[in-house]
C-alpha cells in the first residue's frame, strides 16, 4: 500500500478547518497534519472543551480525512529561543504571550507544549510536529568569537528545556518531531547529531524531514535521512529552488520571501531542486510507513493550484520497494 498523502494545514490558517478540509478533499488528499493554530486544532479547547476533539473528528470524517500528525511549530519556536521579541508577540495568542516578560513567555509555551502532548493523545495522534527555538542560534557565525563551550552550554539550555516537555510526550505515548530548520537547535546534519547528544537520545524526539530547509544550505537531503533512520518520524514534501547569480547569497540579504533577488526560495514540490526519486528511494531504504506530508509554501503560485498539482506529484513519485531482485529470473535452478 502507498503511504498517504497529507497536506499540513498551517499556511492556510485563514481558512476554517471544515472549508480547507473540503478542498483539501477535492485536491485528492488522503489527510491533513492538523496546524495548533488559526481554527484547525485549539490545544486549550482540546483539554477544556469536552465535545471539541470530536468536533475536529467530525470534520475529518464528513470529507473523509485522516489526520496522522498535528503541528505544534510557533509556540514550540518560544521555548527554547535566546531571544524573544516582537516576532513571536505575532506568532503567539495572547494567554500565552501575556506581559511579554521572556522567561514567562518561555514557561508559558513549554507548558503549552506538555499540553499539546495530552491533547494529542486525545485525538488519537501519535506524532507531533514542530520547532524547538534555538539558545545559540544567535552565534551561528562565530564573531565575536564564540567559544565551543558557549555552544555546548546552549545545547545544555535547550537539553533542559525540552527533556521535562519530552517526558510528558513520552508517558502519553506521543513523539515529537522536529523539523530541522534554520532557527532551530538542529538544522543540519551536524547539529541534528549534536541535539540527540544533548538529550541523550530521548525516545520521544526524532525528526520531521523536510528537504526544503537542507538544499539551500548545499547539501543532500537524502544524507539526512541515511544518518538517522530510527528518528525519522514524520516527512514533509516541500521544495526550494537555489538561484545563485553571482550577486545574491544563501543567506536571504534580510529581502522577504519572493523577492527575486533572494539567492534561494521556497516553491512548489516538482519546480526546485529536491530530487523526490531519491527522496523516495531513502526513506523505502529505512522503512520509512507514515505519510508524505505536503507543505506548500510558493510566493509566485496560487496555492491552491499549487497544491492540486503537488498532491498528484507526490503519489505519482511514491512508491513501495522490490521484494525481489531484478535480475533473480536470470538465474538458474
Amino acid at each position: 500500500m502507498a503511504r498517504p498523502v497529507t497536506i499540513f494545514t498551517g499556511q492556510w490558517a485563514d481558512l476554517p478547518l471544515d472549508v480547507l478540509a473540503g478542498k483539501a478533499k477535492s485536491f485528492g488528499y488522503d489527510g491533513l497534519e492538523m496546524a495548533c493554530w488559526g481554527d484547525h486544532f485549539e490545544v486549550d479547547k482540546a483539554l477544556s472543551d469536552d465535545g471539541y476533539i470530536q468536533s475536529r473528528i467530525d470534520i475529518l470524517e464528513k470529507h473523509e480525512l485522516y489526520c496522522f500528525a498535528i503541528g505544534a511549530h510557533l509556540v514550540g519556536q518560544c521555548v527554547a529561543d535566546k531571544v524573544i521579541d516582537a516576532r513571536h508577540k505575532d506568532i503567539l495568542p495572547e494567554r500565552l504571550w501575556g506581559d511579554g516578560d521572556p522567561e514567562g513567555v518561555r514557561q508559558r509555551c513549554a507548558e503549552e507544549m506538555k499540553h499539546t502532548a495530552r491533547a494529542a493523545k486525545k485525538l488519537g495522534i501519535s506524532v507531533v510536529t514542530g520547532f524547538t527555538g534555538s539558545p545559540v542560534w544567535h552565534m551561528l557565525y562565530p564573531f565575536p568569537p564564540t567559544s565551543q563551550a558557549m555552544i555546548d552550554e546552549g545545547y545544555q539550555e535547550f537539553a533542559e528545556r525540552w527533556t521535562p516537555i519530552l517526558d510528558v510526550f513520552a508517558e502519553e505515548g506521543v513523539k515529537f518531531a522536529l523539523e530541522c530548520h534554520p532557527a532551530e537547535i538542529a538544522y543540519d546534519i551536524q547539529t541534528a547529531a549534536r541535539t540527540l547528544r544533548a538529550l541523550g537520545g530521548h525516545k520521544a524526539f526524532g525528526f520531521n524531514f523536510d528537504p526544503s530547509h537542507f538544499i539551500h544550505q548545499l547539501f543532500d537531503p537524502v544524507e539526512f535521512i541515511l544518518s538517522f533512520p530510527d528518528w525519522i518520524f514524520h516527512v514533509h514534501v516541500k521544495d526550494s529552488k537555489v538561484k545563485l547569480n553571482g550577486r545574491n547569497s544563501i543567506l536571504g540579504s534580510h529581502l522577504p520571501f519572493g523577492d527575486v533577488q533572494r539567492g534561494w526560495d521556497f516553491v512548489s514540490p516538482g519546480h526546485g531542486d529536491i530530487d523526490l526519486d531519491g527522496i523516495i528511494r531513502a526513506l523505502n531504504r529505512i522503512n520509512y510507513q507514515g505519510p508524505l506530508s505536503v507543505e506548500w509554501e510558493d510566493s509566485g503560485m496560487d496555492r491552491e493550484h499549487g497544491a492540486r498539482e503537488a498532491c498528484e506529484l507526490v503519489r505519482k513519485a511514491d512508491f513501495k520497494p522490490s521484494d525481489v531482485a531484478f535480475d533473480a529470473a536470470f538465474a538458474k535452478d
